[in-house]
């Protein structure tokens, strides 16, 4: 027979949504804590490394589609970076692409790792 105690204890893990197996008590709430800890942190990184992974772009070859793929280079900006390629020959280093009429540090900084000249 159980003492009062653990029939109180019992009865407010039931209320709680959980259960006791051997001693163990796991409830509703932290399944659902855990679980919505796991899914934040897959909605937070997993973009990132997405990110990470995408493809370099050489501004010496690329199209304007390609180039436009940049952040914060639309269609407007990539045709300028084609037309400066085109008049002033190839680019030397990646970070000369800041010689681009509208396109600063700001652009550059933000798409540095994905930009190469080889």
């Amino acid at each position: 027979m159980h003492s009062v105690r653990e029939r109180i204890s019992e009865a407010n893990l039931r209320l709680l949504g959980g259960t006791s197996k051997g001693g163990v008590r796991v409830t509703c709430r932290k399944k659902f804590l855990v679980s919505f800890l796991v899914i934040t942190l897959l909605i937070t990184f997993v973009p990132a490394l997405w990110a990470q992974n995408a493809d370099k772009i050489n501004i010496n070859q690329a199209s304007v589609e390609e180039i436009a793929q940049l952040e914060r280079v639309g269609p407007k900006y990539a045709q300028r970076i084609v037309q400066y390629r085109e008049k002033n020959g190839p680019f030397e280093k990646p970070e000369d692409i800041m010689k681009v009429r509208g396109i600063g540090p700001k652009t550059w900084e933000i798409n540095k790792d994905r930009i190469t000249v080889k």
